[in-house]
């Protein structure tokens, strides 16, 4: 059995209700430690991703600055530990207002410092230009956002999506949680067998007959009916009023996700419409950068965040 990663800077675990939901959080220290200048750090994770999987980022930034940062890291609505609430499908809006009810929450009064990667850095994008005035800082971690759409689209893209609440919608056990760490090397062949072993324990767990079932509601996999609007969503951009770091992998290829449907050039020209932008590439790092550079990305975040 692979040695499990041992936390530097453990989290405790709390659950706070949002929008009719158990919002799961991840919680290094506490609010007496937020300050104008340090402020609340929240992290929102990606798409089949969960909150604990900051952990290695965490214990970098401690082992430059100490545990002096109160960092929050939620799960997503259907995704670890955060109840799904019944719904067989699922809006981005409503990550839009998840995040607003859980800053309310947390730090109804002082901007925050605002990290999301990937589908989370979509969200915070968005969020930024909607409540500019509840960011100090932004960090965007690969949240490309997704190619635009055309309406010709729409008359397939909701056939598909009636089709698809016609099925039960399922994913894939696990035998044990050594296959579960498997997997995410599989995905992510940068991930140190120690911290694959750690994060299966936090990205799936046992059901009561032994298999290992993953901690995400099965309707994420569901095509979503409503097209992406990227003119919209450029829109909410522009009005980003807090500096904003863009950060991405060396060796990210967008190409492996859209071929030719979404150029690099066509992302350069969204990204340019924010007013004030930082950007970082980390060298010998993909798309999961929290997991392989995560002591660069905490050095790069701080000299960000001061």
């Amino acid at each position: 059995m692979t040695t499990l990663y041992a936390p530097a800077r453990a989290a405790s675990g709390r659950q706070l209700p949002i929008r009719g939901l158990s919002y799961h959080l991840e919680v290094w220290g506490g609010q007496q430690l937020a300050a104008p200048e340090r402020p609340l750090l929240l992290l929102l994770h990606g798409w089949m991703d969960v909150g604990a999987s900051f952990q290695f980022m965490v214990d970098a930034l401690a082992a430059i600055e100490g545990d002096q940062r109160w960092i929050v890291a939620p799960d997503w609505r259907g995704f670890g530990r955060t109840s799904p609430g019944g719904s067989d499908s699922y809006w981005f809006p409503d990550y839009l207002a998840d995040l607003d009810a859980l800053i309310d929450a947390l730090s109804p009064t002082q901007p925050i410092d605002l990290l999301g990667h990937s589908m989370g850095g979509n969200v915070i994008m968005s969020y930024g230009g909607v409540r500019p005035e509840r960011v100090r800082r932004l960090i965007n971690l690969e949240g490309f956002g997704l190619p635009a759409s055309r309406p010709e689209q729409a008359p397939k893209r909701l056939r598909q999506w009636l089709d698809e609440l016609k099925a039960p919608a399922a994913l894939r056990p696990y035998p044990s949680a050594d296959a579960v760490a498997a997997r995410l090397m599989k995905t992510n062949p940068r991930l140190a067998p120690a911290r694959a072993a750690w994060l299966a324990t936090r990205w799936a767990q046992p059901d009561a007959g032994g298999q290992w079932q993953l901690l995400a509601d099965a309707a994420h996999k569901r095509v979503n009916p409503a097209l992406y609007q990227a003119d919209e969503v450029v829109e909410t951009w522009r009005h980003i009023a807090a500096p904003l770091l863009w950060v991405e992998g060396a060796d990210t290829d967008v190409t492996k996700w859209w071929g030719e449907r979404y150029p690099r050039s066509e992302f350069d020209a969204r990204l340019a419409v924010v007013p004030r932008l930082e950007r970082e590439s980390l060298a010998d790092c993909g798309h999961m950068l929290h997991h392989d550079q995560p002591a660069a990305l905490a050095a790069r975040l701080l000299r960000f965040i001061g």
